[in-house]
């Protein structure tokens, strides 16, 4: 398997792991309450008791912490071994010693790891499918996991077409060249949230948005800016592409949330049984 930390090192990866770190400290009852909220509303289940759930991709550990509220039995992987630690860390904070809930470093990309876990009731793999250098290839490994009937819930950033590409060379030389990251950084806060920002003062809601930003799924505007400007590898998919990918592979789209700008499609597919 290839290893995370030594393309970090060379600037070939983003070192997801740490802002997923630094993340944990601002996760509240809150942030974990709001993000419950958005896995039950995007799966139409109120509760997983009796389900098998993977994480492929943990990042910070949140949602398979959710996953693990809710009652399934939940199994998380992560390339990054930081994201591992993450996860591992929020099962020691609310599921010390619980049985049902197994962490540990693996990859999207290794076929034979995954032909491992066996099946699944519900596949989640959030915003990570697009970071492991061969999103398609990581896609189909994903969808070999789920089980007759089971559902599957990924998220890829949309296809902006040269927007995407121009984002692409802002991330690669961000993770490249360290004396650039300030910069980087500070185009992105302009550049994502500046117009938002704008109209808030106008209409004296100051940062409102900003403040309101963890509603939608329990995270974090700022470690969400870094995430974004720093992630690479990176690659995008128009909606109609994944639907097709998958509709090719016996699942039925369930659900769909899309973005206009920068953010990450979001789809739940039923497999056909059978």
């Amino acid at each position: 398997m290839r290893d995370a930390k030594s393309e970090i090192d060379t600037g070939e990866r983003f070192a997801f792991g740490a802002n997923w770190t630094r993340f944990l400290d601002t996760l509240d009852d809150q942030r974990i309450r709001r993000a419950e909220q958005s896995l039950q509303q995007m799966l139409g289940l109120e509760r997983f008791d009796g389900l098998n759930f993977l994480d492929a991709g943990s990042g910070s550990g949140l949602f398979s912490l959710t996953a693990c509220r809710l009652g399934a039995r939940v199994r998380s992987f992560d390339f990054d071994a930081q994201s591992v630690a993450c996860t591992a860390e929020l099962k020691r904070r609310y599921f010390p010693g619980h049985p049902h809930w197994q962490v540990e470093q693996g990859s999207l990309l290794d076929t034979a790891y995954l032909s491992g876990l066996g099946r699944f009731d519900i596949v989640y793999s959030w915003g990570v499918l697009q970071h492991t250098g061969e999103m398609w290839h990581a896609l189909e490994n994903v969808a070999a996991r789920v089980a007759a009937g089971g559902r599957r819930f990924v998220a890829i950033y949309n296809d902006q077409g040269y927007r995407s590409r121009a984002w692409a060379w802002i991330k690669r030389t961000y993770n490249r060249h360290r004396w650039m990251r300030p910069l980087r950084l500070a185009y992105g806060v302009l550049r994502t949230w500046g117009p938002t920002t704008a109209r808030d003062f106008c209409r004296l809601r100051p940062l409102a948005t900003w403040t309101a930003y963890a509603v939608e799924r329990g995270m974090s505007p700022w470690w969400d800016v870094v995430d974004w400007i720093g992630g690479w590898p990176f690659e995008v998919a128009s909606p109609e592409a994944v639907f097709r990918f998958c509709r090719d592979r016996d699942f039925r789209l369930q659900e769909l949330v899309t973005r206009q700008a920068y953010g990450c499609n979001e789809f739940v597919f039923v497999r056909t049984p059978g």
